[in-house]
């Protein structure tokens, strides 16, 4: 292999990275929807990750969600939606017994929980020490 081909190569790869990497940004914007168990222990195993356990039907989850949006675009936490309907294994395995219930951990470590609605600047406080 020429020094040439060997650049070029190198050049795919480093295209393909700081692809993925975009999309990885991208993503992290906005929260993500836990799709199942195996999901959230993905998410939750690394970094400071912030989980919003809510139902559709909950009106303090409605006035949640637009700080969970602000939340996740303005700091490096992963800001995971939990749907207790849909996931009820899942809720029952974290005791959420009201909605909303925010928990927040660390390298898969829980560190925080909130039971009901905080302000903004609660979550914030607690994610800026943690990261």
């Amino acid at each position: 292999m020429s020094n040439t081909e060997s650049d070029e190569d190198l050049e795919a790869i480093r295209q393909r990275k700081a692809e993925e990497l975009s999309r990885r940004d991208s993503a992290a914007s906005e929260p993500v929807h836990v799709t199942d168990a195996s999901h959230l222990s993905e998410l939750l195993a690394s970094g400071v990750t912030v989980v919003d356990f809510h139902a559709e039907w909950c009106g303090p989850c409605k006035m949640l969600s637009p700080i969970m949006k602000e939340i996740a675009a303005e700091t490096g936490a992963t800001i995971a939606k939990v749907d207790i309907d849909d996931h009820q294994a899942i809720a029952q395995e974290y005791q959420v017994q009201g909605v909303p219930t925010v928990i927040m951990a660390e390298d898969g470590e829980l560190a925080e929980r909130w039971v009901g609605v905080q302000p903004k600047d609660t979550y914030k406080s607690a994610i800026d020490a943690a990261v």
